[in-house]
């Protein structure tokens, strides 16, 4: 039998676990490396479930983009990393989800995390800095060198980038 807290928590993890997988996978490209950010957030949320159980989805997200700076910060990926398994988030139109996640591919791991955390998260420039223990003004850069990025090497991509810098 379940205790309240842990019918609370196995009810938190199928009600927004699909959501917590689709951004650590916007954030890291891969599946694997996606599930195992997931799985470490939700662990550590589990643990702390009687302090975080009124707003755990922050606490969870929050550990997640934690989980993928240190990544980032501890082994400096190149961009031929190696991906097995390319599968986008769902979007409507197929062509414009597969060149998407090209476009996604082609950026650095620093700037795939501020685009996501820009777009995909509707975060402020502040608060995407807070998220990932940089300066805001380093936030502004990398954002302005991704979107100069996917204009060069994704000009399919124009319409969705627009002119915003």
């Amino acid at each position: 039998m379940l205790t309240a807290d842990e019918a609370g928590f196995a009810e938190f993890v199928a009600t927004r676990g699909r959501a917590l997988q689709r951004v650590a996978f916007l954030l890291t490209g891969d599946h694997h490396t996606a599930e195992d950010l997931v799985q470490t957030a939700l662990l550590e949320a589990a643990r702390r479930w009687t302090r975080i159980h009124t707003s755990p989805e922050a606490y969870v997200r929050r550990s997640i983009f934690t989980a993928n700076v240190s990544r980032w910060r501890r082994k400096r990926f190149t961009e031929s990393e190696l991906v097995f398994d390319r599968e986008a988030p769902a979007a409507h139109d197929t062509d414009v989800r597969l060149t998407l996640a090209d476009a996604l591919d082609q950026l650095t791991t620093k700037q795939r995390a501020v685009i996501v955390l820009r777009y995909y998260e509707d975060l402020t420039e502040v608060q995407a800095a807070a998220v990932l223990g940089i300066s805001v003004s380093t936030v502004k850069s990398t954002h302005r060198h991704a979107l100069t990025r996917l204009r060069e090497r994704s000009p399919e991509l124009s319409e969705l980038i627009g002119r915003t810098s």
